[in-house]
């Protein structure tokens, strides 16, 4: 059985639901998928001292290096999420077991759920395997989910997703795995399998993350500002806007006064440089 086949096989048996057929699920199936949900609970409910000491880990590894730089030198600010944030984690954690509940019904193999790896001494543990085949489970936004349906994510990773998979991968000897994907606002479900090329070495990526990281001045930009409009302005990337560290990454942008951030309808432009003065409210 196919990865590539995984979602159109799942959806089979959802559609059969509206022509009065009953889903193939056991009372085994069910059970594992609430004890799954169970311990994803008691993950998520528990402190973690994960993220009280910096530590790389495969979750981490393939984040742009410059903000690991950064994060391993922010003790106060790291580890720090807001409420809705949980929330965001707790039922992101609920839906990737509710996907592996479908992927058993649809009646594929799931193998070495959680199972603890290590590459060059950086661990992590993965989702599991699909058919044999290392598979990481995400529930996305709308927006997110687009790179991964596209096949756009080696254009735009900014939490390192193909690092993490490259990792896990590396140390089980398989290589054709990928991302099993549910959009938490639709309800879609797509198999993104990255190319070989998309995918950095895991070994190479490990020694220059350490090395970068033990060194007192930060690494290259993590994306380089891109064209706001046809006047002139440059602003940050969706990769960057996100980054809880842009001000201080980007404080000698517009000649040493930092980010400006513009208010529009529906989202904020952090600019690096402005020829031409937006119309719109400017955030102080």
């Amino acid at each position: 059985m196919s990865l590539n086949n995984v979602v159109p096989d799942i959806y089979k048996h959802l559609e059969g639901l509206s022509d009065g057929k009953p889903l193939p699920l056991t009372e085994k199936d069910i059970d594992n998928t609430l004890v799954g949900i169970k311990e994803a609970l008691m993950s998520w409910s528990a402190p973690s001292d994960r993220n009280k000491d910096f530590t790389l880990r495969m979750s981490n590894i393939g984040k742009p290096i410059r903000q690991l730089w950064y994060e391993q030198r922010d003790p106060d600010g790291r580890g720090s999420v807001n409420g809705p944030t949980q929330i965001k984690f707790l039922y992101g954690h609920v839906l990737e077991e509710i996907v592996l509940m479908l992927v058993r019904m649809a009646k594929y193999k799931v193998t070495d759920e959680q199972k603890e790896v290590e590459v060059d001494g950086i661990l992590g543990h993965m989702d599991c395997k699909i058919e044999g085949e290392v598979v990481d489970v995400k529930s996305a936004s709308n927006f997110a989910f687009k790179k991964f349906e596209q096949g756009r994510l080696a254009q735009d990773d900014p939490f390192g997703y193909l690092g993490q998979l490259a990792g896990y991968e590396a140390a089980e000897g398989t290589e054709n795995g990928g991302f099993l994907v549910i959009n938490k606002e639709s309800g879609e479900l797509c198999m993104h399998r990255p190319e070989d090329l998309d995918k950095p070495n895991i070994n190479t990526k490990i020694n220059n993350t350490i090395s970068a990281l033990n060194v007192d001045t930060p690494p290259e930009l993590c994306y380089n500002p891109i064209p706001d409009g046809k006047k002139g302005n440059l602003k940050l990337p969706k990769g960057c806007s996100w980054c809880k560290y842009k001000f201080e990454c980007h404080k000698d942008s517009n000649n040493g006064k930092g980010l400006r951030v513009f208010k529009y309808a529906n989202s904020l432009s952090y600019l690096t440089h402005v020829e031409s003065e937006p119309k719109v409210e400017e955030l102080l």
